[in-house]
């Protein structure tokens, strides 16, 4: 009698011959010989060159043994073919691949020895039967996840679009902002709140997502200016494309700069980044001025003195607020403008000036001597770049370099507003500065030519020295021009000639 431990060798190397024949690896031997109970005329064998099989079943209470050959065509489909399948607790049956390897003895399902490996376990499936297996939860899996991600997805553009709808719906009530609140009570609050940072961000989402747009007002390389209407007001919605997220956080950061707020630096509002589902729209909300920029008004009007001088002061107020540090608890830090220039400067209804466009500012900070600078890639505007910057010269470590830039660019801009001063009957054409010497798309190396290898300048008409209020200006902005920036006057000192004169020519302010 065969121990245990050559029965459990026995049957391993059986499975294992099983498992080769059926996925194709070896052949079966053309004439496998099995025992076989049913043939008496052959010696109780037969050949075969399919499988030996022995099969025990329990029917009606009686055991019965049967031995017989498996032709090779009767295994298919490989694996578990058909007669090798075995009956929980009714029928056992063997299959194997070497000669007289069914002359074991098998007891009914329930008595199956442990280390009998027998068809319809794991251990005896083969290839399509794992793979089966395997790949058969993972396909449930990814095809679950596919359909949660897809029900994610549309629930985020159905919740988007309830969103849009609530924005779009100006009577919509909202917790944070009192119903009876109008745009003046809104700047009143905003000049009032102390920090003079401008309203908490839940406010401003409020505000940017009540706002109905009517028109569209302006284009820039950062995208639309519309006017907006919020509770029967009308507001500036500036909207950045995606691409210049940094100008929008950068301008929007400025803007909340503490105690920036001037009467003369355009009124910030809020700032909100808005998703509808396809693409997101960073909205900057500001106050809205109906004659537009500063180029827009000089292109369409001419000035009267008071009004050249209610424009010039105006803008050199704003920019020495800029420009100024405040000491203490509520400070504020030094900020340049870098951009200065018509186009970035608004005129409000009652003709005075207010600084827009703060998208390439930098600050100072006092107590580290540092200097914030925006980390995008846009540059001021070429026409209105200092012979510093033109050159490179420019020290990008001394806070000072920056507001110099500043001073030059504003001589410049004064230089627009004087050429459209009507006194005693004559003014000329609006005209960019440079118009005479450059293209209408300068590069830098051709305004380096001009500003830094040339030193040229804007031409001041002799005529002005007619005229105190244009002869002060030309002086100003000949002292606003010198190549040297540290022999360009303040804007703090042109603040305070150009107030000199208002009260000489009794200008109401």
């Amino acid at each position: 009698m065969r121990s245990d431990g050559n029965l459990a060798v026995m049957s391993l190397r059986r499975t294992a011959l099983a498992l080769l024949v059926l996925i194709g690896l070896i052949a079966p031997g053309d004439a496998l010989k099995c025992n076989c109970t049913n043939c008496e005329k052959s010696g109780y064998e037969c050949e075969t060159d399919g499988a030996c099989m022995a099969s025990t079943s329990y029917i009606k209470g009686q055991e019965q043994h049967v031995r017989i050959c498996i032709p090779r065509e009767s295994l298919i489909p490989p694996g578990q073919p058909i007669y090798c399948l075995s009956a929980e607790g009714v029928l056992n049956t063997h299959c194997c691949y070497t000669d007289y390897c069914n002359s074991v003895d098998l007891q009914v399902p329930n008595g199956v020895p442990k280390h009998e490996s027998w068809p319809g376990t794991p251990g005896s499936w083969g290839p399509v039967e794992l793979v089966a297996v395997i790949a058969g939860p993972v396909f449930v899996f990814c095809l679950l996840l596919i359909v949660g991600v897809f029900l994610f997805q549309h629930h985020q553009r159905n919740y988007n679009h309830r969103q849009r709808l609530d924005v779009e719906d100006p009577s919509c009530d909202h917790l944070y902002l009192a119903k009876d609140k109008t745009l003046q009570d809104l700047i009143f609050d905003l000049s009032t709140s102390g920090s003079g940072s401008g309203l908490p961000l839940f406010v401003q989402r409020t505000v940017a997502r009540t706002i109905v747009l009517q028109e569209i007002i302006g284009k820039g390389r950062f995208g639309e200016v519309w006017r907006g209407k919020w509770r029967g007001g009308d507001v500036a919605v500036k909207i950045f494309s995606s691409r210049e997220e940094r100008s929008w956080f950068r301008e929007a950061e400025i803007y909340q700069t503490i105690m920036l707020r001037h009467e003369n630096i355009l009124g910030f509002i809020a700032a909100d980044n808005k998703d509808n589902g396809t693409w997101t729209q960073l909205w900057l909300v500001s106050d809205y001025h109906e004659h537009g920029s500063l180029f827009d008004y000089l292109n369409h009007y001419s000035v009267t003195i008071e009004g050249m001088i209610k424009l010039a002061l105006s803008a050199a107020s704003g920019l020495a607020h800029l420009h100024m540090e405040i000491l203490g608890t509520q400070g504020k830090p030094g900020i340049a403008h870098r951009d200065l220039k018509s186009k970035n400067i608004l005129v409000k209804k009652n003709g005075t000036c207010a600084i827009a466009d703060l998208g390439l500012a930098v600050r100072h900070e006092s107590i580290t001597d540092t200097i914030d600078i925006a980390p995008n890639q846009r540059v001021g505007t070429k026409r209105y770049m200092a012979p510093e910057v033109l050159d490179e010269t420019i020290n990008m470590k001394h806070f000072d370099s920056f507001k110099c830039a500043d001073i030059y660019a504003l001589g410049l801009v004064y230089w627009e507003i004087a050429r459209r001063c009507n006194a005693g009957g004559i003014h000329e054409e609006y005209q960019l500065p440079y118009y005479d010497l450059v293209p209408s798309d300068p590069s830098i190396e051709e305004m380096r030519k001009v500003v830094c290898d040339q030193r040229l300048r804007p031409n001041v008409p002799n005529w002005w020295q007619s005229y105190e209020a244009l002869r002060v200006m030309g002086k100003i902005m000949r002292e606003c021009w010198y190549a040297n920036g540290a022999a360009r006057l303040t804007a703090l000192r042109i603040k305070k000639t150009l107030s000199q004169l208002s009260v000489q020519e009794d200008v109401k302010m």
